[in-house]
């Protein structure tokens, strides 16, 4: 799950049960090329040549640790190409999201950690700022902020990564949920991009009907972890957060609750027998063989879409914001803010660090970010930026808001088998939110 943070929404959109906690993104500004580096499958020709001395008193090596993806790669190649100089060193090892989950919390299990500068996310920063796992950073923005510019960076990610007060991270970019569709395919049938889950299961069957898809609908349901955004987004959609934040009580008992799971089960005869295998990178995959004609995904996922090299349907593919799960409200969406931010169990003065951090978010790196990414500094995405940067700023307007505490990731991960279950037809969705209303109980209980 990767909820982070959200535009506000009007009450009459949001409805009455979704919490207000919103804060605004904006998009203006110049149109830029894209980017993509060291560490990813492209090679680092294209990362940004920026400014980065920074002193230290002995030969240094830092370690990043940071997943391997077009919206990523951009900030990590800047770090690795232009912070290796003089007696730094800095190394990046490619590696897919899930090993980086799982890299993160070894890192910051033990006294001494592996990485000393870790990619985060706006969801997961209420948690790991209360357990202490992460430098606290305003001091450094006080004293490097107007060096490196972070008064331009958006101020609602730089909230997203923000808990009591204190910046935990330096917001690098977001991702937010974008459709894909064959043009070409949806042109042939005289069909127009869905934008509630009832339309998406018309056009679903329209594909079905036409012989030419046997499973036209491509999602990202990973049973190990994008299912619990995909339901988190569902839930959202329809104004109802995991817990009711004045009462501490969890909403799995709400009707709507049982709504979301069902709606997203609606969705797989739609869909391969094996969606709850399948990642993102599995879901592009789909899409880049023409086995889908619709995908919906973060838009970090998008560009590699539109890149001849990968796949004969490139010139064919467009975009558009994600459906609404009913007739109204937030759109099916999850809206991920991710960041830089230094553990406190690394060797490395953190002031050091926060300086190669800061050098990677700068005017030319975030540029050079563009179109696979939508990169934190204000005025660098525009609706001309690039061919999906129209449905990504919608869905940056429509999407659910976001649920900032530490008890938010510990109840996605604990109700995520459920989930899977409810999908798999192993469970009724009755039964499912009846058990994510007791272990979701459970956790709030350790707060």
């Amino acid at each position: 799950m990767r909820a982070a943070l959200h535009r506000p929404l009007p009450t009459s959109a949001a409805g009455p049960r979704r919490a207000r906690r919103a804060v605004a993104l904006t998009a203006v500004g110049a149109l830029a090329l894209a980017g993509c580096g060291a560490g990813s499958r492209t090679g680092n020709e294209n990362a940004a040549e920026v400014d980065c001395e920074v002193e230290v008193s002995e030969p240094t090596t830092i370690n990043v640790l940071a997943y391997n993806s077009s919206a990523i790669d951009p900030f990590t190649d800047t770090m690795v190409t232009s912070c290796t100089q003089g007696d730094v060193t800095v190394e990046h090892e490619p590696i897919d999201f899930a090993g980086q989950t799982q890299r993160t919390t070894a890192t910051l299990a033990g006294d001494e950690g592996t990485y000393d500068v870790i990619e985060t996310y706006g969801y997961i920063i209420p948690q790991l700022g209360t357990e202490g796992s992460l430098q606290p950073l305003n001091e450094y923005v006080d004293q490097f902020g107007e060096e490196y510019g972070l008064d331009q960076l958006n101020e609602g990610m730089r909230e997203a990564m923000t808990y009591e007060g204190e910046l935990y991270a330096v917001p690098m970019q977001a991702q937010m949920f974008v459709m894909a569709y064959r043009s070409d395919v949806f042109e042939e049938q005289g069909l127009e991009p869905p934008t509630t889950f009832a339309e998406l299961k018309e056009v679903s069957q329209a594909l079905q009907d036409s012989g030419e898809f046997q499973y036209p609908l491509a999602l990202p349901w990973l049973a190990s972890g994008d299912l619990a955004t995909a339901y988190d987004a569902a839930l959202g959609s329809l104004g109802v957060d995991y817990v009711d934040p004045e009462t501490k009580t969890p909403n799995f008992d709400d009707p709507l609750a049982v709504t979301a799971l069902e709606e997203l089960k609606s969705l797989t005869p739609f869909m391969d027998p094996q969606v709850t295998t399948f990642d993102q990178p599995a879901v592009q995959q789909q899409m880049y063989n023409g086995d889908a004609a619709m995908a919906i995904m973060f838009s970090g996922r998008m560009s590699d879409l539109t890149v001849e090299s990968n796949t004969e349907f490139a010139a064919d593919f467009a975009f558009a914001p994600p459906p609404t799960v009913g007739d109204s409200g937030p759109q099916y969406s999850a809206l991920s803010v991710d960041g830089w931010s230094i553990p406190t169990n690394t060797a490395i003065d953190p002031a050091v660090l926060f300086e190669v951090i800061a050098s990677s978010v700068s005017q030319e790196a975030s540029e050079a970010s563009v179109p696979a990414a939508y990169p934190a500094r204000d005025g660098v995405v525009t609706p001309d930026s690039g061919p999906y940067a129209e449905a990504a700023i919608d869905a940056i307007d429509n999407a659910p808001p976001a649920e900032p505490f530490p008890w938010t990731a510990p109840i996605a991960n604990e109700t995520l088998p459920v989930v899977a279950e409810v999908i798999l037809g192993q469970t009724t969705p009755e039964d499912g939110a009846a058990r994510m209303q007791e272990i979701a109980t459970g956790v709030l209980a350790q707060y």
